[in-house]
């Protein structure tokens, strides 16, 4: 089976009506986002209070001071929102139709396969997170006096959407590993676990951590790099090693899925 090209006009199109379709889905339940509101402030004052005890004992953590550690927490918490709003879901979907054999009524369709799998689930009520970390960004910045310009806000928009693109391509390969592998359960278990790791700034890590949370599991993209766009941090190295590094892996990932469906054997063989 093969991917048909779909043109960017045609997935902006196909996104926005997912996106729709999505949150009709999702306000019949208009309760979960009250739930999923206490959970993110849950999650966020256990961040603050982890905050506070280190801060407690130092006036920095790896050269970052509290309000730069902040936005640490705030692009951390706003990145988990994407995830677990859009990426996450239907990576976990896409998977699961590749362990059953019902990936075949998605590639059917007149449309590019990877475009339709990565888009037709949106869980809006996650996307709580995405305001709160905003939120805190924004708590952040106001603390730092000033010291954050239009070019800064411009390079953290921008690093962040290459952020959330390096953290799909992460997951699409992930879930394309279920053309080869039968146990691929543990997938959402395991990144949670990993991206934890993001609430801090790589460079406090020991160097071998520091490297696997650059090249291996992109969280210093992710998570570090937007967040010292937005303190006034960002070396030109950096910004430039996120391109390159998105570029790479929006190339690979379409490679790896597109060589995993060619040994995808579903329902209809």
């Amino acid at each position: 089976m093969r991917a048909d090209r779909t043109s960017a006009p045609d997935a902006a199109r196909l996104t926005v009506l997912f996106l729709r379709i999505g949150a009709l889905n999702e306000l019949q339940y208009r309760a979960n986002f009250f739930i999923q509101l206490m959970q993110s402030l849950l999650a966020l004052a256990t961040g603050l209070v982890v905050l506070a005890l280190v801060f407690d004992r130092t006036d920095e953590l790896g050269g970052w001071s509290r309000p730069q550690l902040l936005a640490v927490l705030g692009v951390f918490t706003l990145m988990g929102g994407i995830i677990r709003s859009v990426i996450q879901p239907n990576m976990q979907r896409l998977l699961e139709e590749i362990r059953l054999g019902t990936l075949d009524y998605l590639l059917l369709k007149p449309e590019d396969g990877q475009v339709l799998a990565s888009i037709r689930e949106v869980r809006i009520w996650q996307a709580v997170d995405i305001l709160v970390g905003g939120v805190v960004v924004a708590a952040a910045v106001v603390q730092l006096e000033g010291r954050v310009g239009w070019l800064e806000a411009a390079s953290f928009l921008g690093l962040l959407a290459l952020g959330a693109t390096t953290i799909y391509c992460f997951w699409l390969m992930l879930a394309a590993a279920g053309f080869w592998l039968v146990r691929m359960d543990e997938v959402q278990e395991l990144f949670t676990g990993i991206y934890r790791a993001g609430a801090y700034p790589v460079g406090i890590y020991p160097g071998w951590l520091r490297a696997v949370l650059t090249f291996l599991v992109p969280l210093a993209f992710a998570v570090t790099v937007p967040a010292e766009a937005v303190t006034g941090r960002l070396e030109q190295g950096n910004a430039a090693l996120a391109l390159g590094m998105t570029a790479a892996l929006v190339l690979v990932s379409r490679r790896v899925f597109r060589m995993g469906l060619r040994r995808y054997s579903g329902a209809s063989a």
